[in-house]
């Protein structure tokens, strides 16, 4: 199961720019380069490889090594569903204000929260889950109902095997632009890669943005009913 990461020390380390924006990059679920996390953070190699040492060393970053590079990722989901909620509170690298508002919009339409579903979209698809009766609030997760457990099973989901994995199975994964809960832990992820897989959603070549295909339109309201986009 996963350990989830305490807020103080992702608050005392997320309070630096730099570092907000190495976690921010990685928020999509790939694993990067201390000289693309340099670029993103828009530091230098030498100040990156700092902030990457205190983010790793406070287990909130992991590093590998595949030939002569090592590449950096997030420890785990829990740390992206802890992180998600402060994005928006966070400093970000200044980029020009007509690109930033364009890139900021893509973001809060659709977008990857590690590896499971958010923004406009994530949120969407969650309100309609709940409206039909698939999921139900339980605490700070979600509880699936039988309803719920024969509607994944006709999407194609194989619940007992999103169960066994050792993590958070449905999250109520607060959304930094929304502000509501998406779905988020085994769950989502799961709803996530089956989305990609039927090609009802992709992703863009780099970061977080998620943009909804037509066939995706057209399943989302055959599957749910009470889907909005």
């Amino acid at each position: 199961m996963d350990v989830e990461p305490s807020f103080a020390i992702i608050g005392a380390l997320i309070g630096v720019p730099a570092r907000a924006n190495i976690l921010s990059a990685l928020m999509d679920g790939r694993a990067q380069t201390a000289t693309e996390l340099a670029f993103h953070s828009g530091v230098s190699a030498q100040t990156a490889s700092s902030h990457l040492a205190k983010l790793t060393d406070a287990k909130l970053l992991v590093a590998e090594r595949h030939g002569r590079h090592r590449y950096y990722r997030l420890a785990s989901p829990a740390v992206a569903e802890a992180i998600e909620p402060l994005t928006n509170l966070v400093a970000h690298r200044p980029v020009p204000a007509r690109r930033k508002s364009k890139a900021l919009e893509e973001l809060r339409t659709a977008r990857m929260c590690y590896d499971h579903l958010a923004g406009g979209l994530g949120v969407a698809l969650t309100d309609a889950l709940l409206a039909q009766g698939h999921l139900v609030p339980a605490g700070r997760d979600f509880r699936v109902t039988a309803e719920g457990e024969r509607f994944l099973a006709r999407v194609g989901l194989d619940l007992k095997a999103v169960r066994a994995q050792r993590r958070i199975f449905a999250r109520q994964c607060l959304d930094w632009s929304e502000r509501r809960p998406h779905l988020g832990g085994a769950l989502g992820a799961a709803f996530a890669a089956r989305c990609l897989a039927g090609k009802w959603i992709r992703r863009a070549p780099e970061g977080r943005k998620v943009v909804m295909t037509p066939a995706g339109r057209d399943a989302f309201a055959r599957l749910l009913p009470g889907f909005a986009d």
